[in-house]
C-alpha cells in the first residue's frame, strides 16, 4: 500500500495535468485577446519609451540650462560686490568732496573779504601813485635842470683838466731841457759825488727817480712759488719790498735788496691768487683768486679784514686807487668795491671778457682791456662806458698799465705787441714790437718804468724785452733769469730794479 506522501505527489501530478490541458485550453481561447493586447501594449510602450526618451533630452537640457545660470548667478554676485565696493569708494569721495566744497566756501568767504580789503588797499595806492606821479615831475625837471647844470660843470672841469694837463705838459718840457742840460753841465761833476756812480736829478718834496739806462744783469733769483708757479708780481709805493702771488694761494713780501728768503706770508685764499693791488699806504694788500673772490689782507698783522663776493667766475685783475677798488673776472663784468664795508658799489656788464684793468688815482674812471682786442673807458660813478678805442683787435688784450702821471696807458696783447695811448685824446703815441718776442700767456702782464721812458715785458721764451719809449727800439733783452716763459714784470718804485717773474714759479730782480 502505498505511503501517503506518494499518493500526494500523484495527485499533484495529475492536478499539474489538468491544469496545463486547461491552459492549453484557455490560452487558444484568449489566443486573439492575449495578441490584441500584446500590440496595445507594444505600442503603448513605444509611445512611452518615446516620451521617455524626450523627457530625458528635457532634463538634459534643464540640467545645462541650470548650470548656465548657475555661472551667470556666480558672475552677477561678484558684481554685485564689485558694485557695492565701488559704491562705497564713491560714498567716501562724496563726503571727502563735501568736506572740500565746505573748506573751499570757507576759504572763498574768507577771499572775498581779503579781495575788498586789498581792493580798498588798491584803491588807497592809486591815490598815491597819482601823487607820486605828480611829484616824479617835479623831480624830473629838478633833474633836467640839475643835469644841465652839471653837465656845463663837468664841461668847465674837463676843460680846466685839460688845460692844466698843457701846463704840466709845458712844464715837464721845461724841466726836461732844464735836466738835460744840467746833466751836460755837470755830469762828470756830480759822478764823482756818487759813491755807486748814479747820476740822481731831483726836485724838492718829490720822489728821487733814476736816470740811467735799462738794467741788464740778475741781482737776485727768488724761488718764490714751487707749486704752481707765479702769477703776478707788484712792488710796495715808494719801496723795493716786492710782493709775490702764485696759483699755491700764498702772498709773499720779498727784500729785493737783500734776496733770500721771505719776509712775510699772507695766507687765507682757497684759489690761485691771480693779481695783486695795494692800497696808497701799504696796510692792505688785495688778491684777485681763482676761487670767484678777493680777498683784503691787513698787511701788517697779516690778517684777512675782507672776503669780497660777488663774481661767478675766477678774478683776472684787480687795482685800488686813493678811494677804491675795481676788479674783473672770466664772468664778463667789472665790479667797483667800498675797501672799508667791503661792499660792491657798481657793476659793469659787458659781451667780452676783460683780462686786465687799471683804475685812475681818484677813482673816477676805470681803464679795461678785453678779449675782444678793444680797450674801454668807464665812468665809476655812473657805472657806464663812457668811450673805447680799437688796441689789439681781434686779439685779446692781456695788460693794462697807467703811468704814474696818469695821462698814458700801456696796453699788451696776443699779437706780440705793445701800445701807448694817451689817456686824453685816446691817440697812439708809440707801438712796441720786438724780434723774438712772443706773448704767453692771456694775462701775461707788462709794466712802464716810473720815469716813464721804458717799457719792460716778458717773452714766452724766457727772456725780458725792455724798450725806449722815445726811440720805440728794443734797448736791451734780459735773458739767462729764466727757464720758462715769463708771465709778468714790475718796476720798483724805488730804485731801476725791474722783477720779473716765470710759469716755473722763479722770480729774478734785474739791475
Amino acid at each position: 500500500m502505498p505511503v501517503p506522501e506518494e499518493r500526494a505527489a500523484a495527485a499533484i501530478a495529475q492536478a499539474c495535468v489538468a491544469l496545463r490541458r486547461r491552459k492549453a485550453v484557455e490560452e487558444g481561447a484568449h489566443a486573439s485577446l492575449v495578441a490584441a493586447l500584446d500590440r496595445a501594449l507594444t505600442n503603448q510602450g513605444t509611445e512611452i519609451q518615446e516620451k521617455m526618451e524626450s523627457l530625458q533630452q528635457e532634463l538634459s537640457q534643464s540640467y545645462k540650462t541650470q548650470a548656465h545660470v548657475s555661472e551667470q548667478l556666480v558672475v552677477e554676485m561678484q558684481t554685485a560686490q564689485a558694485l557695492r565696493a565701488q559704491l562705497a569708494e564713491k560714498d567716501a569721495l562724496v563726503l571727502e568732496i563735501q568736506h572740500e566744497l565746505s573748506s573751499a566756501r570757507a576759504r572763498i568767504s574768507q577771499l572775498e573779504k581779503d579781495f575788498e580789503a586789498k581792493e580798498n588797499a588798491v584803491l588807497v595806492l592809486v591815490e598815491e601813485l597819482t601823487q607820486l606821479k605828480l611829484r616824479v615831475k617835479e623831480l624830473e625837471s629838478s633833474l633836467q635842470a640839475i643835469e644841465a647844470e652839471n653837465n656845463m660843470l663837468v664841461d668847465r672841469w674837463m676843460t680846466q683838466k685839460m688845460q692844466d694837463a698843457d701846463r704840466l705838459n709845458e712844464a715837464n718840457a721845461m724841466y726836461a731841457d732844464m735836466m738835460e742840460r744840467c746833466k751836460i753841465n755837470s755830469l762828470a761833476e756830480l759822478a764823482k759825488l756818487q759813491v755807486d756812480g748814479i747820476v740822481r736829478h731831483s726836485e724838492a718834496g718829490a720822489e728821487s727817480y733814476m736816470t740811467l739806462g735799462a738794467p741788464s744783469k740778475v741781482r737776485h733769483t727768488l724761488r718764490a712759488h714751487d707749486k704752481g708757479g707765479c702769477a703776478a708780481i707788484i712792488f710796495e709805493h715808494s719801496s723795493d719790498t716786492l710782493l709775490t702771488a702764485g696759483h699755491d694761494g700764498i702772498v709773499k713780501f720779498w727784500d729785493t735788496q737783500r734776496g733770500g728768503t721771505p719776509t712775510k706770508t699772507l695766507t687765507g685764499a682757497l684759489g690761485s691768487v691771480l693779481d695783486l693791488a695795494l692800497t696808497p699806504e701799504n696796510n692792505m694788500v688785495l688778491g684777485g683768486c681763482s676761487d670767484h673772490k678777493l680777498y683784503l689782507w691787513d698787511s701788517r698783522s697779516g690778517r684777512v679784514k675782507h672776503v669780497l663776493t660777488g663774481h661767478t667766475e675766477k678774478v683776472t685783475s684787480v687795482d685800488i686807487s686813493n678811494v677804491r677798488a675795481a676788479s674783473t673776472a672770466s664772468d664778463r663784468t667789472i665790479k667797483t668795491w667800498d675797501l672799508q664795508t667791503g661792499y660792491s658799489l657798481h657793476t659793469m656788464i659787458f659781451h667780452s671778457n676783460c683780462n686786465s684793468l687799471c683804475i685812475s688815482s681818484d677813482g673816477a674812471a676805470i681803464c679795461s682791456g678785453h678779449t675782444d682786442g678793444i680797450l674801454r673807458f668807464w665812468d665809476t660813478r655812473t657805472g657806464k662806458l663812457a668811450k673805447e678805442l680799437t688796441a689789439h683787435e681781434p686779439q685779446a688784450i692781456t695788460s693794462v698799465s697807467l703811468s704814474r702821471s696818469g695821462l698814458t696807458v700801456l696796453t699788451s696783447g696776443k699779437d706780440n705787441v705793445l701800445k701807448l695811448f694817451d689817456v686824453r685824446s685816446l691817440e697812439l703815441k708809440a707801438t712796441f714790437r720786438g724780434p723774438g718776442y712772443t706773448v704767453a700767456t692771456s694775462l701775461s702782464r707788462s709794466c712802464l718804468s716810473r720815469d716813464e721812458n721804458y717799457v719792460a715785458a716778458g717773452s714766452g721764451d724766457g727772456s725780458v724785452c725792455i724798450w725806449n719809449r722815445r726811440s720805440w727800439e728794443v734797448e736791451s733783452v734780459l735773458k739767462g733769469g729764466h727757464g720758462s716763459a715769463v708771465v709778468a714784470c714790475a718796476w720798483s718804485p724805488a730804485s731801476k730794479s725791474l722783477a720779473s717773474a716765470d710759469r716755473n714759479g722763479v722770480v729774478c730782480v734785474w739791475e
